[in-house]
Order: structure tokens, then sequence, then C-alpha cells
């Protein structure tokens, strides 16, 4: 059977995607791993993580053992499970090279009796209130007898310029650090990671600023966009006077215009946030959405511009900028991308 050739693209920019991870290593002062849990964070976890590892990178980051089993890592580059070792968990992570990452004291005493000689990693909570053991129980003595290769901690605020969380939590992972022994520490998110190397310690874990999300302002000028959106014309309609387009005709047309119908819609993660605010582009000239996001189909106004059916038109979708328009987070932006891509990779 011939494959179906899919309307819809993400043009990935491989030299965008190591250029960051290497200024992000230099702002950190320190290594920097890869946080590739969801599917990479939309783009292809494999993909990725074959790429940045040519590059050096050798530390990588999923959330669950479901997510390590699929994703295939070069010889020489490790492994950590964030979301640690459940009771159904332990078959699997005996059965992996990857390291769980301990996150309570049920996970460590479950560790400890089925592979205590074997290097694992522990989360500490120093302010966050998610995952990890408390800074109490890990200065307690629960973690001795532990082969630690990474002790770890997440900040919750370092987007936020100034926050004051941010500097207690570096200072308490300080005096953790020197206190509860282990191979490495790391402490740093993306947005961490520019808060230069103070944060860095052992080693930076960035993910968004990986796939040209800007985390933090200092990031501006130095994160490129990785992902593009292509999406090809279904069809081109000329809309008369007062006639509307799309679900609840919230635009009628106040003149002949002629309007590109594409396939893409909120199954692809482009959602309804963007009406009357997003765009498409044929070369440089902009083509704004009219109307609602339908599931699978958006509506442009081409005006003038020469678009017919089958041309392709790339669409508005930098991080940063989509998330001022819409409201929407950047990591919303970017994992929700769907499985409908072709996914091209540039080298």
């Amino acid at each position: 059977m011939i494959p179906a050739q899919l309307p819809l693209r993400l043009t990935l920019d491989a030299d965008a995607l190591v250029a960051n991870w290497r200024w992000l290593a230099g702002q950190g002062g320190a290594p920097a791993g890869a946080a590739v849990k969801a599917d990479g964070y939309g783009l292809g976890a494999s993909d990725v993580a074959r790429r940045l590892a040519k590059a050096g990178c050798r530390d990588f980051f999923v959330a669950t053992w479901a997510e390590a089993d699929q994703l295939d890592l070069p010889e020489g580059a490790a492994l950590s499970v964030l979301h640690g070792v459940r009771e159904e968990d332990m078959a699997a992570a005996l059965g992996s090279p990857a390291r769980p990452v301990l996150n309570s004291a049920a996970m460590v005493a479950r560790w400890k009796q089925a592979a205590p000689d074997r290097p694992c990693d522990v989360m500490v909570d120093t302010g966050m209130n998610r995952l990890g053991l408390t800074v109490e129980e890990a200065r307690s003595g629960l973690l001795e007898g532990l082969a630690i290769d990474l002790l770890l901690s997440h900040l919750a605020c370092a987007d936020e310029p100034g926050h004051p969380l941010t500097e207690l939590q570096r200072a308490a992972f300080a005096e953790l650090a020197a206190s509860v022994p282990a191979r490495r520490y790391s402490l740093a998110n993306s947005a961490g990671a520019c808060l230069g190397p103070a944060y860095g310690f052992d080693l930076t874990r960035p993910g968004l600023a990986l796939y040209g999300g800007i985390p933090h302002p200092a990031a501006l000028g130095h994160i490129r966009p990785v992902a593009g959106i292509e999406a090809q014309v279904l069809q081109v309609r000329t809309v008369q006077p007062g006639e509307s387009v799309g679900y609840g005709a919230t635009f009628v047309a106040e003149r002949p215009t002629r309007i590109a119908i594409l396939n893409l819609g909120y199954a692809d993660g482009y959602l309804r946030a963007f009406a009357g605010k997003g765009s498409a582009r044929s070369g440089d000239a902009a083509c704004p959405l009219v109307g609602r996001v339908s599931m699978d189909l958006i509506a442009v106004d081409v005006g003038s511009v020469a678009v017919g059916e089958g041309d392709w038109l790339s669409i508005d979708y930098r991080l940063d900028e989509a998330s001022g328009l819409t409201g929407l987070s950047q990591y919303e932006l970017l994992t929700g991308l769907g499985s409908r891509y072709q996914r091209l990779w540039t080298e």
C-alpha cells in the first residue's frame, strides 16, 4: 500500500536545536542534559535525542517507563525516568538501563530492596511541593546505602524574574548538596539555566528552550525557533459581501474576499484561542485567520496573493509570540501538536 501524503507538516531545524542546547550549556556554566519527555515536547524524542547526542549531550530525561521503552538512545547516553518507580513499574525498571528518579520514601524503600547497588537518581523538593522527598527526609539517613548518581530538585518560579522563591530554592539546594552525597547535583531547568552558573551545579536539565521556547528574558536573541508549521490549501473560495465563514458565522465579509481553507485545526494543537489573532503566510505576505478554528480546518484571508489549491502556507507559530497572542503557555503550544504532522528535519 502506498503511504498517504500528509497535508500538514512540521519543519524542524536541527541546527537550531543544537545551537539552543549549546547556548544553554554555556549560560548555565555546566553541561546540559535534555528533557525529551512528551515525545521530545512533540517533536519526536528519538529524533531529538539522536541529534543532541551527536552534538555531545549525554543525559536525557523522560517522564515514564513507557516513554523510556520507546526512546532509542545512542550508545554512551544515559536516561533518567522522572516519575520514579511505582510498584507497577518495578519489572520495567529492573529490565531497563534507565535510572529511576526516586521521589518518595516508599520509592526509596522499594529500590533499596530490589536493586540496592544499582545507580539511581533522587529528587528533593526545595519549595515547589510537587514531586520529591522533603529536605528533612533527605537528611535523615533515609538515602544511606543508595548509589545516587544525580541528586536533583526543580525550580518553581525561575521563569518569573526576581521571584524570591528562586533564590531560596538555590540556597536550600546548595546546602543540601553539601550534606547529601551524590555523584552529581542538578537544579536548573531551561529558565534556571538562563540565570547563570550559580544555578548550574553539575548539570542543567533544559526542556522548553531546546525547542525554541523563551523561558526567561535572558534567552531573547539567543534561543532560535526549532519547529515551524506548514499547512496545505484544500480549497480557495470567494466569499461575497454579507456572507459568513465558519461555525457561528463570527466573520462576515465586507467585500469580496478570497479565502483559503487550510488543513489545520484544534485536533492538531492549533487551538481555538487563535481565532481573530492567528495568521498564515505565503512568502512574506500575511494572511489573517478569519472565523473560528475548527477541529481539522482553518480559513485565512489570502487577498490578492497568488494562492491556489495544493499550495502550502506557513503558520505564524513562534512560541513566545503565539503565547502572547493567545494566553496559552509555550509548553501547551508545543506539546499539544498532534500526530497528524509529517515531521521534516533540516540539518
